[in-house]
């Protein structure tokens, strides 16, 4: 290795996502330099695989129910979802998964860019190795940051790798719809790929190990999603053990608790693992395929130039959250090249705490489900003095003009002696647009006497939160 070509750079970006795009930009704008290494499409997994593609196939469906959920408009909807034209719609959204728009910004931003898998090879060291096998050997001067994100988990089931199964870079980029799909595992992702394929024409069976769907949000949000998805003709299975897979011709066939489930698909979507198996992090005395503990500036334990970010770290396994630690890091990066050593109190724009327990998170389905904060079982679990406040948001006017005989819960975890939000979730047509209030509301600890003041207008669904403070008031 060492007669591989050198280069050396300010900060060197393991992973060209959108976590890894953002550190590079602002130690940029700070007035480094930084590279960004990727082995595959710039724009990493939301672009191509995840939030967009999938909401892309999930919006077509929302905007029909929501038609069809007012009267007057809902006699104009005389036909079905154009299967074709959706798909086509979410190839857009992918750039038909090319990463050249992505590329145009990066170089346009100041940022270099080297294609290739990057190893950590020692203290601010990574050999990069390209397409063509030749390496390259990158110096860092400040620090390496690791924002090689996640993968799809795969359980350890009998027969389950043999059967060639979808993992969700798969059910997003599909290209016709299954006829049908089996669904192994029932959060987020195995609700929203049940909710759009099986509206795109599939027959979705969803096979849960648990007692229920969603089972890190509030019970009245997994209720709500799993009576639609049945109401959809989804066939969901609670309760269900996966215990072996095979294939007999075109049909998967899932031997289960329940009984033997056959599709021509199978989805596996059990939660994610760490991308940092083949990145050599036993160079640097961490464990190869774990997440790295950081502490709040996302510096690696025990290191003062190595940097885990976004998915690596398994704090908080959204883009966005990912794209904030990316935000705080960065500005901790630059300010250490400049020999500061950053604020790391509470809130300072050099640390993430958001993502301890102000996460905010959005589920597509139909209802959607969005929620920011701690459940009241997060709050009973960290002893924290709490009451919780329920709603149902079908009763507020402006919902009731939104969709005739809107259905939704909105829910509210008050700390009762500091008198804030511990948390908010939010179950309805169309409540994704209510979280951002709801996550200032908790990250500003905004007291409950001051949200009085904070009036909402009429008649929009907003006035729930009037509700949910009068409620609490008793």
């Amino acid at each position: 290795m060492s007669s591989a070509p050198e280069q050396t750079y300010d900060v060197v970006v393991l992973g060209a996502g959108s976590t890894g795009e953002n550190i590079a930009d602002i130690v940029v704008r700070g007035g480094l330099t930084a590279v960004l290494v990727e082995p595959e499409l710039v724009g990493g997994e939301c672009s191509y695989w995840a939030c967009m593609p999938s909401k892309a196939l999930l919006r077509g469906t929302e905007v029909l129910a929501e038609a069809r959920a007012v009267d007057g408009a809902a006699q104009a909807v005389t036909g079905e979802q154009d299967v074709d034209a959706t798909l086509a719609r979410r190839d857009t959204f992918t750039s038909r998964w090319d990463d050249s728009g992505q590329v145009t910004w990066v170089d346009g931003a100041g940022i270099e860019l080297i294609r290739g898998s990057g190893r950590l090879d020692g203290e601010r060291t990574v050999v990069v190795t390209g397409v063509d096998g030749t390496q390259m050997r990158l110096t860092a001067r400040h620090a390496v940051a690791v924002c090689t994100g996640s993968v799809a988990a795969t359980p350890p089931v009998d027969g389950l790798a043999d059967v060639g199964p979808w993992s969700p870079r798969e059910a997003t980029s599909a290209k016709e719809v299954p006829g049908r799909l089996l669904v192994l595992g029932g959060g987020y992702v195995g609700c929203e790929m049940a909710t759009a394929w099986q509206a795109l024409g599939s027959q979705v069976t969803v096979l849960q190990r648990g007692d229920r769907l969603l089972p890190q949000a509030e019970p009245q949000a997994s209720d709500a999603v799993t009576r639609s998805l049945r109401d959809s003709g989804v066939d969901v299975r609670l309760g269900a053990e996966v215990t072996g897979a095979r294939r007999e011709g075109e049909e998967v066939v899932l031997t289960t608790s329940a009984g033997e489930f056959r599709g021509n698909e199978v989805l596996v979507a059990v939660g994610r693992a760490a991308r940092t198996r083949d990145i050599g992090l036993e160079a640097v005395g961490q464990e190869p395929g774990s997440y790295l503990p950081v502490d709040d500036t996302l510096r690696v334990t025990g290191s003062d130039w190595l940097y885990g970010v976004g998915d690596v770290n398994g704090r908080s396994l959204l883009t966005h959250m990912g794209k904030y630690q990316a935000r705080q890091a960065g500005a901790a990066i630059v300010a250490r090249a400049r020999g500061e050593e950053p604020d790391t109190s509470d809130w300072s724009p050099f640390v993430a705490t958001a993502d301890a327990a102000a996460v905010p998170s959005v589920v597509f389905t139909t209802p959607q489900v969005a929620s920011v904060g701690r459940t009241a079982a997060q709050a009973e679990k960290a002893g924290l003095p709490h009451r919780v406040v329920e709603y149902p948001i079908g009763n507020v006017a402006g919902a009731a003009l939104f969709a005739d005989g809107y259905e939704g819960t909105a829910v509210a975890v008050v700390d009762t002696e500091r008198e804030v939000l511990l948390g908010v979730t939010f179950v309805g047509p169309a409540v994704a647009e209510l979280l951002q209030a709801a996550t200032i509301a908790v990250v500003a600890e905004v007291p409950i006497a001051r949200l009085w003041h904070a009036v909402p207008a009429y008649p929009t669904i907003s006035e729930v939160w009037l509700r949910l403070l009068e409620a609490y008031r008793g």
